[in-house]
């Protein structure tokens, strides 16, 4: 009840450049118009994978990705799940697939208060309509993948995920940003192994050029 009169007295503030931005937009008109959209077209990560993200990793869409992992802006997941739905590649987003979120290391999960990529599922299922299973977990100790390569982020999270429950057949990983691609393939081998037949990933934003 208090959420309109807060954003009365002190706007959201855009997450590329801080001006005033819209309740429901995590960006202003001005961010919003230097998007980088990348077309509907999936990437390979490995050999079993395909992913796809709407947006290039850069500029106002990385203000947007480190706002909701990092500043608690997890309204921001509604607007990253529509621009998602609106350009998946044909049939990815079927009711017949099952939405997995990538699983959060459970001491940065605590710490963050929420995995960003189970918002970010949550809100592609309200979209459109297909069910969530959070059915990965992810153990061993905590280390950051930030700055590694794919090599060594490989290396790092191999063995690390798990499944804590049944996976589905048709699953669609679901997480807010896919740089070298290291966990979504660590997250579909698992997947694979527990019987799924089908697997591929999506993403809010992805590094040009992955």
């Amino acid at each position: 009840m208090l959420r309109p009169l807060l954003d009365a007295i002190a706007p959201p503030l855009c997450a590329g450049c801080g001006a005033a931005a819209g309740r429901l937009e995590p960006l202003c008109a001005v961010c919003r118009g230097q998007l980088r959209w990348l077309g509907s077209e999936p990437v390979p990560i490995g050999a079993a994978l395909h992913a796809w993200a709407p947006l290039a990793y850069e500029g106002p869409a990385q203000g947007v990705v480190r706002a909701l992992k990092f500043k608690g802006a997890t309204r921001a997941a509604h607007a990253m799940a529509a621009q998602m739905a609106a350009g998946a590649p044909p049939g990815w987003l079927d009711p017949d697939r099952v939405l997995v979120p990538v699983p959060l290391h459970p001491a940065r999960a605590r710490k963050r208060g929420y995995n960003q990529a189970l918002r970010l599922a949550e809100a592609l299922s309200g979209r459109t309509g297909m069910r969530l299973h959070d059915c990965l977990e992810r153990a061993g100790p905590r280390g950051t993948q930030v700055g590694r390569d794919r090599a060594r982020r490989l290396s790092g999270i191999a063995g690390s995920i798990r499944l804590v429950a049944a996976g589905p057949r048709a699953a669609v990983l679901v997480d807010d940003v896919i740089t070298t691609g290291a966990t979504l393939a660590a997250c579909a081998h698992v997947l694979l192994a527990g019987g799924a037949t089908s697997v591929v990933a999506v993403g809010y934003a992805r590094t040009p050029g992955r």
